[in-house]
């Protein structure tokens, strides 16, 4: 099994990693493969809702987005963590979520997902609720832990201090690979569940 964590924060070893780090310390040792991308560090456009995707099977923009669609088929969890930029999350991270997410034709029902902010102080249940929308939109069910799952510092590596934290993060992280391997042992004896044609309706018809 394999989890996919995307650090959406600028600094490479700031307190974000801190948080996905120490979930990364959980999976290993529960036989969990990982793979960590530093997402937030890079020049990524927002979607311009041209739907290119839809033809082309993958966003009309090639960058890490794309780069990263293959690994995201590919794992069995997603973790995403954020640091807290006015209550909300990294603009950069929310630009590539929501262009991986959009052009992604694969089906991601299944896939288990969990979402981890840092901030100095305020804004992390903010930024927890924004990134859990993306699962919630795939079908993706979400890993909880002890609490909402967020860590305290404000310069780098003072989230290593936050010992709640922390510990909040290995729960997550357990919790996640329960969940993993729940939902693969589900699928050995029910399969996935029957699923409907989509409807799309709006507010006028």
């Amino acid at each position: 099994m394999k989890v996919l964590l995307i650090n959406g924060s600028p600094r490479a070893k700031g307190n974000t990693y801190t948080a996905l780090h120490e979930m990364e310390k959980v999976f290993l040792q529960e036989g969990i493969e990982t793979e960590l991308l530093h997402i937030g560090n890079q020049v990524i456009r927002g979607c311009i809702g041209c739907n290119g995707c839809a033809e082309r099977g993958k966003c009309v923009f090639e960058d890490a987005v794309n780069e990263a669609a293959k690994k995201f088929e590919a794992c069995d969890g997603l973790v995403v963590g954020s640091p807290v930029y006015y209550a909300s999350a990294n603009a950069t991270l929310v630009a590539f979520l929501t262009r991986l997410f959009y052009s992604t034709p694969f089906d991601k029902t299944m896939k288990a997902g969990a979402a981890v902010a840092a901030a100095r102080r305020g804004g992390l249940t903010a930024t927890y609720d924004e990134l859990n929308k993306f699962f919630g939109i795939a079908g993706m069910p979400i890993a909880s832990g002890q609490y909402w799952n967020g860590i305290h510092g404000r310069l780098p590596g003072e989230a290593g201090q936050d010992e709640e934290g922390l510990q909040m993060m290995r729960t997550l992280a357990r919790n996640m690979t329960f969940l993993m391997k729940s939902i693969a042992l589900g699928k050995e004896k029910y399969g996935i569940p029957e699923k409907e044609g989509t409807i799309r309706t709006n507010f006028i018809r």
